[in-house]
C-alpha cells in the first residue's frame, strides 16, 4: 500500500508537471501573435513619425523660401517706392514755386512768350486726361529747339468750394502738368515756374458750365530769353536783331 500511494503521488507529479509545461506552452502560443502584433504597431508608429517628420520639414522649408521671397519682394517694392519718392521730392524741390514771375526772375522784361498751351481738368481732379496728355505732346514739340527758356505753369479753378482748398488743387494741377512733361521730355526741373491762383483769376463765368470748364486749367506758357538769345547769336559772328 506504502508504495501504490507512493506511486500515486509520482503520478499526480507528473501530471501536474504536464499540466504545467502545456499550459505554458499555450500561452506563448497565444501570445506570439500578439507580441508579432505589437511590434509591427511599434515599427508603424516609427514610420508614420519619420513621416510625419519629414513632411513637416518639407512644409517648413517651403514656408521659410516663401516667406524669404515675399520678404525680398516687399524690400525691393519700398526700395522702388522709396526711390520714386525721393525723385518726386528732388523734382518738386527743384521747381521754383511763387505768387508771380515777377518775384523770382530777375530780367523779366527779356523774356518774350513764344508758345503755350491750356489743358483743363474735370470737377475737382488734377489728372491729366487723354485730351490733355496730347495737347501737351503737342505743345513738347517746339521745346526741343528752344534755347535759354523758361515754363511759366499756372493752374486755376473754378469759384466752387473754399478758398484755400482751391489754391492746393490748383498746385496739385499745375504739379500734374509739370510731372508729365519733366518726366516725358526730360525737362529740367529748374526751368519750371509754377503758381497757383486757385478762384482769384478766372478766364471765364462760373455761372455757366462751359465757364467753370474753362476755369479748371493749367495755362503753359514758353517764356524765351530774347536778349541772350540775341547776345548768343551776336557772339557766333551772326548779325543781330535791331
Amino acid at each position: 500500500m506504502q508504495r501504490y500511494g507512493f506511486v500515486l503521488a509520482a503520478a499526480a507529479l507528473a501530471a501536474m508537471g504536464a499540466t504545467g509545461c502545456a499550459t505554458k506552452k499555450y500561452v506563448r502560443n497565444q501570445m506570439a501573435p500578439v507580441v508579432d502584433h505589437a511590434g509591427q504597431l511599434d515599427q508603424q508608429t516609427a514610420k508614420n513619425h519619420r513621416a510625419i517628420q519629414d513632411v513637416d520639414s518639407r512644409a517648413q522649408s517651403g514656408i521659410q523660401q516663401a516667406q524669404g521671397a515675399a520678404d525680398t519682394a516687399s524690400q525691393n517694392a519700398q526700395s522702388a517706392t522709396s526711390a520714386a519718392g525721393s525723385a518726386n521730392t528732388a523734382a518738386n524741390d527743384a521747381v521754383h514755386r511763387a505768387d508771380s514771375l515777377a518775384s523770382v526772375v530777375g530780367n523779366l522784361d527779356n523774356y518774350k512768350q513764344t508758345g503755350d498751351v491750356t489743358v483743363n481738368f474735370g470737377f475737382d481732379k488734377s489728372v491729366l486726361t487723354k485730351e490733355a496728355r496730347g495737347q501737351l505732346d503737342s505743345f513738347a514739340a517746339q521745346l526741343g529747339s528752344a534755347q535759354n527758356y523758361i515754363l511759366e505753369v499756372t493752374g486755376g479753378t473754378d469759384s466752387t468750394g473754399p478758398a484755400q482748398y482751391n489754391y492746393q488743387l490748383s498746385q496739385r494741377r499745375a504739379d500734374a502738368v509739370v510731372q508729365y512733361l519733366a518726366s516725358k521730355y526730360n525737362i529740367s526741373a529748374r526751368r519750371f515756374y509754377l503758381i497757383g491762383i486757385g478762384k482769384d483769376d478766372e478766364v471765364a463765368s462760373n455761372k455757366t458750365a462751359d465757364g467753370r470748364l474753362k476755369n479748371r486749367r493749367v495755362e503753359v506758357q514758353l517764356l524765351t530769353n530774347v536778349g541772350e538769345s540775341q547776345a548768343a547769336t551776336a557772339s557766333n559772328g551772326a548779325p543781330s536783331a535791331q
